[in-house]
């Protein structure tokens, strides 16, 4: 299972870039203006050889520098003595994330709206789209973004859907080693309950079995049950869990 899970968390590394990376001894430290925690905080992908206390101590003075709070990612693969490190040291949990796969072995997609719009590049006009469905008004937010999504290093298929003149919905598909993950699903609140979302994210699916797609993977918030039921609907299922620990 570790391994599995371990694929996953590769591939969604290689999916969401950050806007700048350090590496230091077996850690990414990720900043992106806490744009998403996700790309805002440190992740363990090697062996240690400084001590957790100095490594800790070390990225809370480099997110200081980046005017955000040091933030950890745990997943399974990260000993449960390291979280509970953090948590004696004042941190706290604050977003959980659980993790979805489907095997598209036996996947039918069925009935899905036919005028789902699918590019293979994400052009300017879809991340307009995005901070539009988002509601994405920072400034420098929406100055480092197109950046973090042209630096995606894999296929992608940039997914979307217009109901009555106006852009309704959108996804994103990434492709990578056998696998397709689902991102970016966002539906505008005046076209919800016409099941565009769920359209979306089959049109996703169904290209990405044509381009080889064996396996499918997503991420979505705890808590989340409209999202959950949509996702359940198509097949997936709990796959892990995982956390963040922010500093305060």
């Amino acid at each position: 299972m570790k391994s599995r899970i371990k694929t996953i968390e590769d591939l969604s590394l290689n999916a969401w870039p950050s806007h700048q990376i350090q590496v230091y001894d077996g850690w990414l430290l990720r900043f992106s203006h806490f744009y998403t925690h996700r790309t805002n905080s440190v992740e363990q992908i090697g062996p240690s050889s400084i001590p957790f206390k100095e490594k800790i101590a070390y990225c809370e003075e480099i997110y200081e520098k980046w005017g955000t709070p040091a933030i950890f990612k745990i997943s399974p693969l990260i000993d449960s003595s390291f979280d509970q490190m953090l948590t004696e040291q004042g941190y706290k949990t604050t977003h959980t994330t659980e993790v979805m796969t489907l095997d598209l072995e036996n996947y039918s997609s069925g009935l899905y709206n036919p005028d789902v719009c699918i590019e293979k590049n994400i052009s300017d006009t879809w991340i307009q789209e995005l901070f539009q469905l988002k509601g994405t008004t920072n400034p420098i937010h929406r100055q480092i973004v197109p950046s973090m999504y042209r630096a995606i290093p894999k296929d992608t298929l940039a997914a979307s859907v217009s109901y009555n003149g106006k852009t309704a919905a959108i996804g994103l598909g990434i492709l990578d080693r056998y696998h397709i993950g689902i991102y970016a699903i966002h539906v505008s609140p005046e076209f919800r309950r016409k099941h565009l979302g769920c359209s979306v994210c089959q049109a996703i699916l169904t290209e990405g079995m044509k381009q080889g797609a064996a396996c499918a993977y997503l991420q979505v918030a705890k808590g989340n049950e409209p999202a959950k039921r949509l996702y359940s609907s198509l097949g997936f299922q709990n796959f892990y869990t995982y956390w963040f620990r922010q500093q305060f």
